[in-house]
């Protein structure tokens, strides 16, 4: 209950407030004062010019510069933001270039990834086989994995996670059936993102439903005795493709070799990047995207049912904001800046997978999704899937990338390296440092078709402690021959690390890789 003198204290304070709103003289214009912060100057000077107005209302020269910014700013952001999907589609485009135009056509590396290819931070280590699921054209679509398969992983047309299979799948390395419905299949079968055992005609499927229609499927078969002959004649043996529907007699299986041949399967840099997304709008359903990634989308001219046609003065714009967005992408992956992008305090060593999820939620979505993070990714690295993210002791795989050496500056063909990996690599199945170039982040060509070292396939010599250095450089140190990978003068290139069978001693850090040191 208020006491009369507090009463009268308030009446006081109200009295005070009154006069000194009283005692402001008004906004010219207004019958108070208005506060600054809600008004609009008539002339502001920002980034983009000067911008002028009429009591607020802008005037018709700076409404042409502010839609043209407005264009600008969704163009680098489409950009930042369609990689994914034109990722997943420059790899569809570079196996159609093989021939590979149907589910049972795969690419396989029978001779391993070599370097002669463009492809996103392939490895050299595994036998990659690879195939493009149509889901509008098959329907549900049947994928038969054989026993002993490596990691292998369906991403959908956004590079989205649908199901891993082999030794991360539910198969867990012992081979089945896994069926993948397309996203409007209307039906009695389920498919939650993960597989779900189902039985169908006797027959158990592992069942999964895409949002799209178009899906890749990658597998990877270890080498033995470093060589690919065992994981060759497992998938070509043992691997099927082929629509539920044909399941009676299914197409036979055509082997298409990807090594030892140039073909692309990058995105565009440029104005052709918006033409790829726009092919990849057209085909898939509408819920294949949120909405508010449509409406990025659609903001350029990337418009599900309507064609891309932007005015030669947009083209302009868009052409501009492109290369903004490349040149944004390049900072994100070779100077990154992001909250825990580096594995060790003072380390260059990055990872490609910034906060520790797949989908790239960090603080279990308390931040929402990191954008940059899902950038720095997409535009150097192919194959999402939680398997390359979570601790799994002695199964799935763990990566780490640098792209400079230990006092900072970039990495110079030129320039001659070296990098001490320490003695007990915590890595079951293997290890591999493969080396990159930054302009198309895929293999560095040089003399060596494998620009690479793998400690099961390579004769290294170790030293005397049990560590290993590797040297980089364009021209082999005497007599460390088999520890040096080659390097162009004039160019620059980055690498990565990966252990395949990850072991407690990387997830804790008490083991770690040495920097990249310059060999003066």
């Amino acid at each position: 209950m208020k006491t009369a003198r507090s009463i009268l204290g308030m009446a006081a304070a109200m009295t005070l407030t009154s006069t000194a709103v009283l005692a402001q003289e008004p906004t010219p214009g207004y019958n108070y004062h208005i506060p600054a912060k809600v008004m609009t100057p008539d002339t502001v000077e920002t980034r983009i010019g000067t911008l002028k107005f009429f009591d607020g209302m802008p005037h018709n020269e700076t409404v042409e510069k502010l839609y043209d910014n407005l264009l600008h700013i969704r163009g680098v952001e489409t950009f930042l933001n369609g990689v994914p999907a034109t990722s997943i589609e420059g790899l569809r485009q570079g196996q159609l270039s093989l021939g590979a135009d149907a589910s049972h056509k795969v690419v396989i590396f029978d001779k391993l990834a070599d370097s002669a290819a463009l492809f996103l931070t392939a490895n050299t280590d595994t036998v990659y086989t690879s195939a493009f699921l149509d889901l509008q054209k098959d329907g549900p679509t049947v994928v038969e994995i054989p026993a002993k398969c490596g990691p292998g992983t369906v991403n959908d047309a956004y590079f989205r996670f649908v199901v891993d299979m082999g030794a991360p799948g539910p198969d867990a390395g012992k081979g089945g059936k896994y069926l993948i419905l397309p996203p409007d299949y209307k039906g009695e079968l389920e498919g939650p993102i993960g597989g779900k055992s189902t039985e169908i005609d006797g027959e158990s499927y592992y069942v999964v439903k895409s949002p799209s229609y178009v899906n890749w499927l990658i597998l990877r078969g270890f080498l033995v005795d470093g060589k690919p002959d065992a994981a060759n004649a497992m998938f070509k043996e043992g691997l099927k493709i082929y629509p539920l529907s044909k399941a009676a007699k299914p197409p036979k299986m055509e082997f298409i070799s990807g090594s030892e041949k140039f073909w692309n399967t990058v995105h565009a840099n440029n104005y052709e990047f918006y033409e790829e997304l726009n092919h990849v709008i057209q085909r898939e359903p509408v819920s294949f995207l949120d909405p508010e990634l449509r409406g990025l989308f659609a903001s350029v001219g990337v418009y599900k049912g309507k064609p891309f046609a932007p005015t030669e003065h947009q083209k302009k714009i868009l052409t501009d904001a492109v290369a903004i967005g490349n040149a944004t992408a390049r900072a994100l992956v070779f100077q990154p800046r992001l909250e825990d992008v580096h594995y060790y305090p003072g380390s260059k060593w990055s990872t490609a997978f910034v906060g520790g999820d797949y989908q790239w939620l960090g603080d279990k979505g308390q931040g929402g999704r990191n954008l940059d993070a899902r950038t720095l990714f997409f535009y150097q690295a192919t194959v999402n899937t939680p398997a390359m993210v979570l601790k799994m002791i002695g199964r799935g795989s763990q990566y780490a990338y640098i792209a400079s050496d230990k006092s900072g500056d970039y990495l110079d063909g030129g320039k001659n390296y070296k990098l001490t990996i320490p003695a007990n690599v915590p890595a079951k199945d293997f290890w591999s440092v493969v080396i990159y170039d930054p302009q198309t982040r895929s293999e560095l060509q040089t003399s060596q078709p494998f620009p690479s070292k793998n400690n099961k396939r390579d004769k290294l010599i170790e030293n005397k402690d049990g560590s290993v250095t590797l040297y980089f450089g364009p021209t082999a140190p005497a007599g460390k021959e088999s520890n040096w990978t080659q390097t162009v003068p004039k160019k620059g290139w980055y690498t990565l690390l990966r252990l395949y069978g990850p072991l407690e001693p990387w997830f804790d850090k008490t083991w770690r890789p040495g920097e990249i040191e310059l060999v003066k």
